[in-house]
């Protein structure tokens, strides 16, 4: 028995164990809470280069306009690996090199186990040249070059030849500077720069294809071999004028000049059509050079891709095919495409090809044998706007309202008791009729909206999410499970200028039964620079009124009326660039009747006013105040302007103090913060922060902070203004809270006038320290406004961080007064706490973060939230708790027993009580 007596360390080893189990089991908490109120979508954006690698028959190596390299699978679309790149321009990416063996066509099933390293380069000042191993995307090596003139080197190329790099850097008008190095240590392969004679290149008008330097001037395209020995000028002549710079054909010397193709090596040119592309591959005949040609019907929405041997000109029809092309996807570029021999005759011969298809909108499609394999919807990672949008009422709801919205045309009967029972005994047999048609399944079929789910639920937490993108696609998603219900592409839509993105405007929303949702968005026309609306229906995505609209005008100015129509359509109030009114529909311009509005210069710092007015039934606007925020020396420039939310509430008008006084906040509706930058002699920069009345003009706060730099993100609501900034003297990120108030009497409490406004407000503002940086930043929204505010930071680790507004109070005290602990004032702290609680993302790190989106939702508890950056995240977060919810484990059975225990045991003791009642009367 002696040897089953456990020895101390036997003993110990085993509690060790014990420990463990009991430690790693804690990391477990709330598992069961991930992506069940939230989804994460990756993307890697619109694809610049791309290639198969031939180390694996299902990987694709991409180089994005995102700055992001990927491999993503063949058979599923799926993302392998991902780096995210710099941000432009250090990040933007010059050339993507996939190496290819050259041995021929592969055989099917089998490939080789070597990763190759994949090369990029990025960035212009310093270059960065790096490569990647293929199979884990880990980086192997990489070397940097300085140029000596950076202004030189912003407009280089790159290119690869013979297992050299070479890079290629124009003079304008001058010549070429050509040096080759070695690709993975960056030696010199000869030891100077070769000058090249070309007085005819411009800026704006090059590229490079393949080996040459080819331009278009004019009428032709000029180009010039950089390897060869004695390099020559080969001139193309152009049947049209060349507006554009020419584009290369991948893997060819050769360039597309308005839509055909121009080989610089022979005589050989080719009509590619209105949206065609082409690609020279010389990997799927054994070395032979195959060229393929895509085009586009729109009439039959399909996809035309033919081969042609460039040797003999023949076709190949072995790997032609005609692949169905939905209207959503814009012109298609051929980025690569892989054959692999099938080993019987099948219908395309011996041959089977995958061809990889970069479309406009940014959609990345894989087609295999004429089908499309699968396709991602890249245009995602670029999101300007969204918002979200209450979904339509399911059958039943809809027929309560129609029963309650139902009125007789003479108006006498309408609310009467006759009336009213007459009705309810035609809606119910109604529902009856419906019940036995559907269970006999003669019924009428159901909506679009109500097969696919889309219908209100009763805490309005389910919503519609419309999402705007900088390729001019919208898409409908759903909140809770990330489908796509529907997509349309406008290819000619744009922003506006000074980096203004599209607008997302709601004009109506789903709450006017049986009116149906109306969304408008507002951008520039692509060519002539003139508005360009598009009216459509959120919920289904079906256009509005022809939905694209072109205006005859240029915009400066848009904003919703606050007075909506006879059916409770809001109007569109457009400032022209001749600061002229327009309101769309043209109906609804008697509602723009003393109207304010303001339009900024950004170059000039300058902010104007307008009063629009409604006379005759014209519409006219009046000047009505002049801002110049330029300073003295006309070197401030305004870098951002933010006003507040137009569906916000605000539910307290005050603060209760520790002596029971009221301090009233400053809420003035039509106040915005203005922001302008620029350099000084002595501090380097200075920002200047304003906060402007745009009624009248008046500025009724302004602060300057020296030596700061950008980026600057603000944040605007009720009395209160928050704004992160970088401080170039202490080199971290600073938060300034600016709060306003009236002070203890209120000087109106029903109304607010900007034209007659109260004194100047009594202003705290504090500063704090965060140990990271800001990327963006938005506050959280609720329906009445009851809920307290939190902070949403986007941070550029790809977290998203929810601070509370006691933390940023700038009323928070150097020490702890009485006073301030019993209004629950926290002491100040410079730096603000960061701990992991309260990051809402938890692990799902968001790339590139942009943009924050925050809406209320049916529960005055809680508020949605959309993160949209390389990736899109949606949640929702609740700042004071679930207050009007029960709990996920509230204990519905108990409460029942409890409840029906209780309810017997009083009608039992009532009984007894009655029969002793009953005896002491008999006493």
């Amino acid at each position: 028995m002696d040897c089953l007596k456990r020895s101390p360390s036997f003993k110990l080893t085993h509690w060790l164990v014990v420990l463990v189990a009991v430690v790693h089991s804690t990391s477990g908490l709330y598992e069961d809470q991930i992506g069940k109120f939230d989804w994460r979508q990756h993307y890697v954006g619109k694809v610049k280069f791309g290639g198969f690698d031939s180390s694996s028959l299902d990987r694709i190596i991409v180089a994005t306009e995102s700055n992001a390299l990927a491999a993503i699978s063949a058979k599923s679309g799926d993302i392998l690996w991902r780096q995210v790149l710099e941000k432009s321009p250090r990040g933007d990416i010059k050339l993507l090199h996939v190496p290819n063996p050259g041995n021929g066509v592969q055989a099917s099933g089998r490939s080789s186990n070597r990763a190759f390293d994949v090369v990029t380069v990025t960035g212009a000042s310093p270059a960065m040249v790096r490569g990647w191993n293929s199979n884990t995307g880990s980086l192997e090596w990489e070397w940097s070059l300085l140029p000596s003139a950076p202004e030189k080197a912003e407009h280089a190329f790159w290119f690869v030849a013979e297992g050299s790099l070479y890079h290629v850097v124009p003079v304008w008008g001058s010549h070429i500077e050509l040096t080759e190095y070695m690709v993975s240590t960056g030696q010199q392969a000869k030891p100077t720069t070769t000058r090249i004679s070309a007085a005819w290149i411009k800026e704006g008008k090059c590229t490079i294809a393949d080996r040459f330097f080819a331009c278009g001037m004019e009428q032709q395209v000029l180009a010039i071999d950089l390897l060869a020995d004695n390099p020559q000028i080969v001139a193309k002549p152009l049947e049209t004028m060349a507006l554009d710079s020419p584009r290369a054909v991948p893997g060819e010397a050769a360039i597309v000049q308005d839509d055909i193709m121009y080989s610089l090596e022979s005589d050989f040119k080719l009509a590619l059509g209105a949206e065609g592309s082409a690609l020279v591959d010389d990997n799927i005949l054994e070395g032979e050079r195959v060229l393929l040609r895509s085009s586009v019907d729109r009439a039959r929405n399909v996809l035309q891709v033919s081969a042609r041997k460039l040797s003999d000109n023949s076709a190949l029809e072995a790997i032609e095919f005609v692949a169905d092309y939905g209207e959503t996807f814009g012109s298609p570029d051929l980025i690569a495409v892989r054959c692999k021999t099938t080993g019987g005759n099948g219908p395309r011969g011996q041959l089977a090809c995958r061809v990889l298809i970069s479309s406009k909108d940014g959609a990345l499609t894989l087609i295999q044998q004429g089908k499309a394999k699968w396709t991602r919807e890249e245009a995602l990672a670029d999101v300007e706007t969204a918002d979200f949008l209450d979904l339509t009422l399911s059958d039943a709801e809809g027929a309560i309202e129609e029963e309650l919205n139902n009125k007789n045309e003479d108006n006498e009967l309408e609310w009467d008791v006759f009336g009213a029972l007459q009705r309810r005994i035609t809606s119910q047999i109604s529902h009856v009729k419906n019940l036995v048609l559907h269970v006999l399944g003669l019924g009428p079929a159901p909506s679009k909206a109500q097969k696919a789910g889309l219908v209100r639920d009763d805490f309005g937490l389910h919503k519609m999410l419309v999402v705007v993108t900088s390729t001019g696609k919208v898409f409908g998603i759903d909140n809770i499970s990330g489908k796509q219900h529907w997509a349309r592409y406008l290819p000619e839509m744009i922003g506006f200028a000074n980096g203004q993105s599209i607008k997302l405007m709601v004009q109506r929303t789903s709450r006017f039964y049986p009116l149906s949702a109306q969304c408008l968005i507002l951008g520039r026309h692509r060519d002539n620079k003139n508005g360009l609306i598009y009216q459509f229906n959120p919920i289904t995505g079906q256009p509005v009124n022809g939905g694209i609209v072109q205006l005859p005008y240029k915009i400066r100015q848009a904003s919703l009326l606050h007075e909506t129509g006879p059916d409770f359509l809001r109007g569109v109030l457009l400032l022209d660039e001749n600061n002229e009114a327009h309101v769309l529909p043209d109906s609804l311009a008697k509602y723009a009747n003393n109207f304010y509005m303001f339009s900024a210069d950004r170059e000039s710092a300058t902010i104007r006013g307008y009063l629009v007015e409604y006379r005759n039934g014209k519409l006219s606007t009046v000047p009505t105040w002049t801002v110049d925020l330029s300073g003295a020396g006309k070197t401030q420039q305004i870098i951002a302007i933010e006003g507040k939310n137009p569906i916000e509430h605000v539910h307290s008008q005050g603060r209760v103090l520790a002596d029971r006084s009221v301090l009233y906040k400053y809420i003035n509706p039509n106040l915005i913060a203005v922001a302008t930058h620029g350099p000084d002699n002595i501090h380097k920069y200075i920002l200047n922060v304003y906060l402007l009345d745009v009624v009248s003009g008046s500025i009724v706060f302004s602060m300057s902070h020296k030596r700061i730099r950008p980026p600057l993100q603000m944040v605007h609501s009720e009395n209160w203004l928050v704004y992160s900034y970088y401080n170039d003297k202490v080199r971290r990120t600073e938060v300034t809270s600016v709060e306003l108030y009236e002070g203890k009497t209120q000087t109106n409490s029903t109304v607010w006038s900007s034209l007659d406004a109260p004194p100047m407000p009594l202003v705290e503002r504090q500063s704090y320290v965060l140990p990271v940086a800001v990327a963006t930043m938005q506050e959280t929204i609720t329906e009445k406004g009851i809920t307290n505010k939190h902070i949403l930071f986007g941070l550029t680790t790809g977290a998203v961080v929810e601070m509370s507004w006691a933390l940023l109070d700038p009323r928070r005290p150097v020490t702890s007064p009485e006073k301030a602990r019993e209004e629950g004032i926290i002491p100040y702290m410079p730096e603000l706490p960061m701990p992991h609680e309260i990051i809402i993302n938890y692990n799902q790190t968001i790339a590139n973060i942009k943009g924050i989106h925050t809406a209320p939702s049916g529960l005055e508890s809680t508020c949605l939230v959309f993160v949209h950056g390389l990736d899109i995240f949606v949640t929702r977060v609740a700042p004071s708790k679930t207050f009007d919810l029960l709990k996920e484990d509230f204990d519905y059975f108990l409460i029942t027993v409890v409840l029906i225990l209780l309810t017997s045991t009083s009608y039992v003791v009532k009984i007894f009580a009655s029969k002793k009642v009953i005896k002491q009367a008999w006493k």
